[in-house]
């Protein structure tokens, strides 16, 4: 993979690998976003594809949700909602793929990055992917991800990770449905990335997308409460609360 690059895509054998870059954290901003979600709907109707791998490059985290620069970076309440809706509607195009979508997950998930993976329909993890909803101690809260993690965890366990915004591990997101495997290195990560890849590559594509309907059914409605969440979202990320606090991690780094 191209470190380079913000966002790729390889094709090889049916099977389509994305993949994502920023030296900060592989945390997501605009750019990255709609990146992502063109590849995304250009792969959903693409013959040549059966399977999508989302990954990211580096050794660090998967995800660090969204980018702290942009975020601190935003003056304007249009411009906030316009942001968090691209976050909510990348994910909601992953749902939305007609190709099963297996997330590669390394290091730590964060805020964004937790729901980033609850949009994928399977997910394999190293044993240090430890997870964490930090939104509310940013003076916002995890709105626009909420209806994707929700979806894969359950309201218990969604609570439970956004109130009590600690750090979990690997094993608790085993435990919770947002992971569908832990392995112990990512060795083992890849190895059993190019099995099921390679197994749904080879699976009737009919019988994927009856099968997508059904995991994600129930799910009409995630459109419209992006756009209500973004516009609470967005009016949270100008509060001097979270001003200050994004530039507190910011200054940090």
């Amino acid at each position: 993979m191209n470190m380079n690059e913000i966002v790729s895509c390889e094709i090889k054998d049916k099977i389509c690998t994305i993949n994502f870059f920023n030296p900060k954290g592989n945390s997501l901003s605009t750019i990255h976003l709609l990146r992502l979600t063109k590849e995304f709907n250009d792969i959903s109707y693409n013959d040549n594809v059966n399977v999508v791998v989302l990954r990211s490059s580096g050794d660090g985290a998967f995800c660090g949700g969204a980018s702290i620069d942009e975020l601190l970076q935003i003056d304007r309440f249009e411009k906030a909602k316009d942001f968090f809706y691209t976050f909510g509607k990348l994910l909601l195009t992953i749902i939305r793929c007609q190709k099963p979508v297996i997330a590669r997950v390394h290091g730590k998930i964060v805020g964004g990055g937790v729901g980033l993976v609850s949009s994928c329909d399977y997910a394999i993890a190293t044993k240090d992917a430890s997870i964490r909803l930090s939104e509310l101690t940013l003076g916002i809260g995890p709105f626009v991800i909420s209806p994707f993690v929700m979806k894969k965890i359950g309201m218990s366990a969604f609570a439970s990770l956004s109130l009590d915004t600690q750090w979990r591990d690997a094993e608790w997101g085993m435990a919770s449905g947002l992971y569908s495997k832990v392995v112990n290195s990512k060795d083992d990560l890849d190895s059993e990335i190019e099995k099921l890849s390679i197994s749904l590559s080879k699976t009737s594509m009919n019988s994927i997308q009856k099968l997508k309907s059904i995991l994600w059914e129930g799910t009409d409605n995630f459109e419209s409460l992006i756009d209500e969440r973004s516009e609470i979202s967005a009016r949270l990320i100008l509060s001097e609360i979270a001003s200050g606090r994004l530039q507190k991690i910011l200054s940090n780094d």
